[in-house]
């Protein structure tokens, strides 16, 4: 029985999807004994992990290792691998589309591969963060209409063919499907995975109680649904509201700005209130996968129940203005020193969507640089989370050393990324110019007057 495994943690447990929250999932899932299968379609990432070699900075190469050499912990492109396994975590990218609307296509890429390899007693989660109504309407579906096939070859179905259909699995009895969004903050060395607690909702209630059990395991605490729907629109609100009031501080930024006040002096002021006041902190835009995504993927769900989300609009539309703002903040700076952006060497410090991680999606920094080049300017960028970035046509960019030299040389050094290990006492005394958009130059005694903050 699949309970038994799981309680013995002799289950074998597969993630699909080795990112920041797939790897970080599977190593955790194998410290507490169980085995581990991780499939990506990317075979260079498979190399590197079967290697030792982590790409996500939570997992270190010698706790990768550790599992990796013993053999608890496998990876591979091979699909056909489910057939072993107990239990599923589908932790696969949910982007949007150019039209801004939800993209389901990996999640459905990976149920199609679960359906053709579906048995019984096997546990099946998503993990993916998505819409109300996508375990339910989307992958239960096709779970159900699974069609297993012994060969290739579709030309000539004969009652001799190599094939077969299954016979239909019923959910809640012979396997069991349940949403568990994802909860992991890149970098957070205060709440790791184990430590957050795991909100799990299940097609049927043996469902939620299986995904319950499992996650239990490894899972400090986890926090039962009433259905797929509510766990998945729990989801949504979490990052909504950070969407929300992050959209709130930066619109307080740019009054402050007319009104020549100093918003993160405001911001301390009224973070002294010890109630009804929680601080968000304005910045170039939002990046990372989550909050700059998921209030999309609520605001689209809701036009099919004839409601706007205004407010939340609202806000996606101040997040998505930052980068030009600090644009213009570069512009004016660079004119009071009777330069122009055009033919200006600007460097960017920090690339990646916030402190002290080297990653890079939906990153302000990656929307900056390309406006800035549109412009004219000349970018170099110091990072050393992150050594290359690639702009499509516009080339490859490498991480420069970051020195003295290096910063008495450029026209205007912007602050994106306040990565902790950077000296900005050394930057603000030999920068000509610095934009800063994190308060990263605040403990500097006296504010020189090349210093533009945010």
């Amino acid at each position: 029985m699949l309970l038994d495994k799981i309680e013995s943690r002799t289950a074998h447990a597969g993630i699909i999807g080795l990112g920041y929250v797939g790897l970080s999932l599977a190593i955790a899932i194998a410290e507490v004994g169980f085995r581990v299968t991780g499939i990506d379609i990317n075979p260079d990432k498979v190399n590197r992990l079967k290697q030792g070699l982590s790409d996500v900075p939570d997992v270190s190469n010698e706790r990768l290792s550790r599992f990796v050499d013993s053999g608890q912990f496998n990876v591979t492109t091979d699909y056909s691998v489910l057939n072993e396994l107990d239990t599923i975590n589908i932790c696969v990218p949910t982007p949007l589309t150019e039209n801004r609307t939800p993209d389901l296509k990996y999640i459905k890429a990976a149920v199609q591969k679960i359906a053709i390899h579906l048995h019984q007693e096997q546990l099946v989660i998503l993990e993916s963060t998505t819409y109300p109504g996508t375990t339910e309407d989307v992958v239960l579906p096709i779970l159900k209409s699974s069609v297993t096939f012994k060969s290739d070859s579709f030309s000539s179905l004969t009652e001799d063919s190599n094939f077969n259909i299954k016979k239909s699995l019923k959910v809640g009895s012979d396997f069991y499907l349940a949403f568990s969004p994802e909860r992991i903050e890149p970098g957070n060395c205060e709440y790791s995975l184990t430590d957050t607690p795991k909100i799990v909702g299940g097609v049927t209630q043996k469902c939620t109680q299986l995904a319950s059990i499992f996650y239990q395991q490894f899972i400090n605490k986890v926090y039962p649904m009433s259905s797929p729907r509510t766990a998945e629109m729990t989801k949504l609100l979490e990052n909504t509201f950070r969407s929300v009031n992050i959209g709130l501080i930066n619109e307080i930024a740019l009054i402050c700005d007319r009104m020549e006040l100093d918003v993160w002096e405001i911001i301390d002021a009224a973070s002294t209130k010890p109630f009804g006041f929680m601080p968000f902190y304005p910045g170039p835009g939002l990046g990372g996968h989550c909050i700059p995504i998921d209030p999309h993927y609520l605001s689209w769900m809701t036009q099919k129940y004839q409601y706007q989300a205004r407010f939340i609009e609202l806000a996606s539309e101040i997040n998505d203005s930052m980068p030009k703002y600090v644009l213009d903040k570069v512009i004016n700076a660079l004119n009071m020193k009777k330069k122009a952006i055009n033919g200006s060497s600007i460097l960017i410090l920090g690339v990646s969507y916030k402190k002290d991680i080297g990653d890079t999606r939906e990153s302000p920094a990656i929307d900056l640089i390309r406006i800035m080049l549109d412009k004219g300017a000349r970018i170099l960028y110091h990072d050393s989370y992150v050594s290359n970035i690639t702009l499509g046509e516009r080339g490859t960019f490498t991480s420069q050393d970051l020195s003295t030299r290096l910063v008495e040389s450029v026209d205007c050094v912007v602050i994106i990324a306040d990565h902790s290990h950077i000296d900005y006492d050394l930057i603000s005394e030999h920068a000509n110019l610095i934009v800063d958009t994190r308060n990263a130059t605040r403990s500097i005694q006296s504010t020189p007057n090349n210093i533009i903050k945010l």
